[in-house]
């Protein structure tokens, strides 16, 4: 079974040692003695972190979730190269048929992890629950809650996670019916004020999708929906890619958030070159390290989670302990998930292990070697 040497990274903080695997795919041992993070970021062994957690994933590799059949597993492989050990597919607002097939094509997948991909927990329905007003690059096909229809798709995959506006008819008060099914609900793609935030945290909402973007924003006299995350979310999802926030608003959020946890909102262009590609029924354009509509909107991202931690770190001045929990740990946390985004004893064996500059050398899933950087011979 995998295991491996370096500064591993425990819920008690850094130890030099070693992780072993079980045969069940649980972590059986880790140990080591305790050293400070100076140490091992001027170290030159190997940094053992808990794998990557990543709730926000449209895409990746040329591939579309919303294209089913085998684009799912096509994006949970583009993302194992980048050290995420499991993420939520992410759909977009869409005709009834489009969601419907994309389901049909997740359901196996969530039930059975696949060798050298990222575990699929399930799906994060980000549309169509969504106000036409603050559809962002999401396509106009926005409607109310239908719990009826959310029960069907739920039977097919799990969602774990559904994103909708609180002020669109009778969405609010569907929250606790939404929760009572194991779905937590984020506010997001919204023009809701801050007292609408509120009552929908107070009925049941848990976090925020993509903050400050696509939601109606803070102003002092006008707090807006970004007012009442930050100052009542203990969970809200942020892209660190230093193009959808600045690293100066992603620190503030910081400050107020307790639990802010990094998402990629990736699409079929990450790890691609640039050119046109897929999201949802729209033709995007990845440039300059970007994803855009033909408008200009900013449609999703080309981030990983790796580079998301590299941000953090060097651009957000986060520890890479701090920065480990705000990619793994606390949206794991968000699912409710006490055996993912840690390394301990009993915890699933994902870990990613990285090099001094941070950039992924293996990725182990459920015990699984998963990824393993290839050598350039130079």
């Amino acid at each position: 079974m995998p295991e491996a040497l370096g500064f591993v990274l425990t819920p008690a903080g850094f130890v030099s040692g070693r992780i072993v695997a079980g045969s069940d795919g649980r972590v059986a041992l880790v140990e080591g003695a305790p050293v400070a993070e100076s140490v091992v970021r001027q170290g030159s062994a190997p940094i053992v972190l808990p794998g990557f957690v990543d709730l926000h994933v449209h895409g990746g590799g040329g591939f579309d979730v919303m294209q089913g059949a085998n684009a799912a597993l096509e994006t949970a492989r583009l993302h194992v190269r980048h050290g995420t050990t499991s993420l939520l597919a992410t759909t977009m607002t869409a005709p009834q048929a489009d969601i419907d097939a994309a389901f049909k094509a997740l359901a196996p997948l969530c039930r059975a992890p696949v060798q050298g991909a990222a575990r699929v927990l399930g799906v994060h329905l980000e549309g169509p629950y969504i106000s036409a007003e603050r559809l962002g690059a999401q396509p106009a096909y926005a409607r109310p809650v239908e719990l009826e229809l959310i029960q069907q798709w739920h039977a097919l995959a799990p969602i774990r996670l559904l994103t909708l506006a609180p002020e669109v008819h009778d969405n609010q008060r569907l929250i606790p019916a939404l929760r009572a099914m194991g779905i937590r609900v984020q506010l997001g793609h919204t023009s809701g004020s801050y007292e609408q935030g509120c009552a929908a945290l107070a009925s049941g909402a848990t976090g925020f999708t993509h903050l400050f973007n696509a939601m109606s924003p803070l102003h002092h006299r006008n707090p807006g929906m970004v007012g009442a995350a930050l100052a009542h979310a203990e969970f809200a999802e942020i892209i660190p890619d230093l193009l959808h926030v600045h690293h100066g608003a992603i620190r503030g959020a910081l400050r107020a958030i307790p639990k802010l946890y990094c998402v990629t909102d990736s699409t079929s262009a990450a790890g691609m070159p640039d050119g046109e590609y897929r999201l949802g029924r729209h033709t995007v354009s990845k440039c300059m390290g970007g994803v855009r509509l033909a408008d200009g909107t900013l449609a999703g991202s080309v981030l990983t989670m790796d580079q998301a931690l590299r941000n953090l770190v060097n651009a957000v001045g986060l520890t890479l302990a701090e920065a480990s929990q705000r990619v793994s740990g606390f949206a794991a946390d968000h699912l409710g998930l006490t055996d993912r985004g840690r390394l301990g004893v009993g915890a699933w064996a994902d870990w990613v292990t990285l090099d001094a500059n941070l950039e992924v050398q293996t990725v182990v899933v459920e015990g699984q070697s998963a990824y393993t950087a290839q050598c350039n011979g130079n």
